[in-house]
């Protein structure tokens, strides 16, 4: 992670999203969260269900039906998308911001073609004529290693394997050659093969075109093989935030730690793992859930999961500090050292 500059495609800062409840409450789903995405790398956000993840990434186009965006700012290319109207969020959306959502089958129109549903995000954002937005998004589907792209084309979700879904879907979101992709759960529901594919599409891709990605996943293992710099949240908040490699190997967060050690492929060592959980042993579980958005408990959201949590935990959120260069985190073990 470095410091934010002009190289900097995306920079959030303080971003607080509410959701009304009854009786007037203000039910706040992301709080306070910050993060840059440089031009041309990736940035990985985990984190498990319900966590934030989502609601933060899809602020930044004002996506969230229902939502308020109680705070902060998302400044795109140094322009605060939060302040955007509508017309100027649709001329963004699609065309310099695309993303990949969860699942393809929800996303993409059932009564309609792949090549019907490309061909129109060609035709909102490019001065194509109709044969040359088909042949565009032909060759698009090339360009995504789809097999058979004519027919991929002509074909409709339902007729389609799920590994051929989502790479149609990657196809319309880079059809207009964005700066920026955000990839949500971009492997959910597919089979390990098709999984590391997709993810190797995505890198390629990246690598070709000089795009940023926004890459969000509960796989923590997943987002350390793509992304430069990462980010761990928790319940609407960022426990951690570092270089991928420095995140990994020297995790300072409780949290990231309980999902580094509850994975089977022991990705990185860090600070505390058990010689177990790293050499193919009995893998940890972090014990309880994330709390819904009614039940966030008072000071660290993480405290009633935590083993080395304290008195101060549950009454205090902690600040953010930086106990080693370029690499925050926010958490009572570190703050209290300061």
């Amino acid at each position: 992670m470095t410091d934010v500059g002009t190289e900097n495609l995306l920079e959030v800062s303080g971003l607080r999203v509410q959701f009304a409840a009854s009786g007037g409450k203000a039910l706040r789903a992301v709080d306070g969260v910050s993060f840059h995405v440089k031009r041309g790398e990736t940035l990985g956000i985990v984190g498990e269900s319900g966590c934030g993840k989502s609601v933060a990434c899809m602020s930044i186009l004002k996506l969230v039906p229902g939502a308020k965006y109680a705070g902060g700012r998302a400044l795109f290319d140094g322009h605060d998308t939060l302040q955007m109207n509508e017309k100027r969020l649709r001329a963004l959306r699609g065309a310099r911001v695309a993303m990949i959502f969860q699942e393809p089958m929800a996303a993409l129109n059932p009564v309609h073609t792949i090549g019907q549903q490309i061909c129109e995000a060609i035709r909102l954002h490019l001065p194509l004529s109709g044969a040359e937005a088909r042949a565009l998004a032909t060759e698009t589907l090339r360009q995504v290693r789809v097999p058979d792209a004519e027919r991929v084309f002509n074909s409709y979700p339902f007729s389609l394997s799920g590994g051929l879904r989502q790479r149609a879907m990657i196809a319309m979101a880079l059809v207009c050659k964005p700066d920026l992709l955000i990839a949500d759960e971009p492997t959910t529901a597919l089979d390990v093969t098709i999984q590391s594919q997709i993810m190797a599409l995505i890198r390629r891709l990246r690598e070709q075109t000089g795009m940023a990605v926004i890459l969000i996943s509960h796989d923590l293992g997943l987002i350390s093989e793509s992304a430069d710099d990462i980010l761990v949240m928790y319940a609407g908040r960022v426990c951690e935030y570092a270089p991928a490699d420095e995140l990994v190997n020297n995790p300072l967060h409780p949290y990231t730690l309980g999902l580094i050690q509850s994975r089977p492929s022991g990705i990185g060592v860090g600070a505390g793992m058990s010689a177990d959980a790293s050499a193919g042993g009995r893998l940890r579980t972090i014990p309880g859930n994330v709390p819904s958005i009614e039940e966030r408990p008072a000071g660290c959201p993480f405290h009633p999961r935590c083993e080395r949590a304290s008195e101060r935990c549950a009454a205090e959120v902690p600040p953010e500090t930086a106990p080693v260069a370029g690499h925050t985190v926010s958490c009572w073990l570190y703050a209290e050292e300061m």
